[in-house]
């Protein structure tokens, strides 16, 4: 589904996949949407029409999807159970290009398939990754890519060599591995957090491998997200402890517990202004949190 990030509003749902959505992003200027499924396939959208431009097929569940940060893409990469990760040049296909934007639409009920997985495509590091790759995230270099997958490992690849640059093995099953960059500081490099086991992991956006600090709790945290500018981040919890809970970035002080959710908090993210942020869970909601003191959105 696509929704109004401050209000939640619903705008429209995009319909074609035939298995659990397992992951969804927009493009820098968000015309276009990806999604990872359980049915094989990745899927890129218009997200003024709702029509669906690509499916790319593959031989396994797809777990993950990323766009270049940079505007305009014209690549997709996707990786899943089956271990691989693919960069797809979405201009090399029969498909046309997302037609002129035409304004939000509430009856965004993709018509037809797209352009089915003829696309080119190549393979980084064959055979390199030892379990499912859960998360992609392309960094503010474009040629380097880092992954996370479920042999706790995360990988930065680099694009010209298609070999990973470092690697860096965490404690824990990864829950999720974001990178965090806000929209009102161009060129921000950003802090790439991961959740792992009962450890959080922040790394520097623009160094490679460079861990700034490993923050260890007595729970388990299954997602979290930075806000660098106002020295905050948040976690969300798994198994028994549900809740979101905000940090002191710097001191690692709990400052906020928000509860409200009833099963683990799989996703957290920071709105690019970094005024708000969103708590997806297992119980099939997601929550907007306000993030800042001035009145903001819905929050007057």
């Amino acid at each position: 589904m696509l929704r109004d990030g401050i209000t939640g509003d619903w705008i429209g749902t995009f319909m074609g996949h035939k298995g659990a959505v397992w992951q969804a992003r927009l493009s820098p200027d968000a015309n276009i949407a990806a999604t990872a499924a359980a049915d094989f396939s990745a899927k890129v959208w218009d997200t003024h029409t709702g029509e669906c431009l690509h499916t790319l097929q593959h031989s396994h569940i797809v777990r993950a999807v990323a766009f270049p940060i940079q505007l305009n893409p014209q690549v997709l990469a996707t990786g899943g159970v089956e271990k691989k990760l693919r960069i797809f040049d979405l201009t090399r296909s029969e498909a046309s290009s997302p037609t002129s934007p035409q304004g939000p639409s509430s009856s965004a009920n993709g018509a037809g398939s797209g352009s089915s997985g003829s696309m080119t495509s190549y393979e980084i590091g064959p055979g390199v990754h030892g379990g499912t790759i859960k998360s992609i995230v392309w960094n503010q270099d474009y040629n380097i890519l880092t992954t996370a997958a479920e042999d706790r490992k995360i990988r930065w690849w680099d694009l010209r060599s298609r070999y990973p640059v470092v690697e860096y093995s965490v404690e824990g099953t990864i829950g999720s591995c974001e990178l965090n960059s806000l929209a009102t500081q161009p060129n921000d490099p950003g802090i790439l957090s991961v959740a792992a086991g009962k450890s959080v992991y922040l790394f520097d956006g623009a160094a490679p491998g460079r861990l700034l600090k490993k923050v260890d709790f007595k729970y388990e945290v299954a997602s979290v997200a930075v806000n660098n500018e106002a020295g905050r981040f948040v976690t969300g919890g798994a198994g028994e402890d549900t809740w979101a809970r905000v940090y002191d970035l710097h001191t690692d002080e709990e400052l906020e517990v928000q509860k409200g959710h009833h099963g683990p908090i799989w996703s957290v993210s920071y709105s690019p202004d970094g005024k708000l942020y969103g708590t997806g869970s297992e119980d099939g909601t997601i929550k907007l949190w306000k993030a800042c003191r001035e009145p903001y959105g819905l929050w007057r």
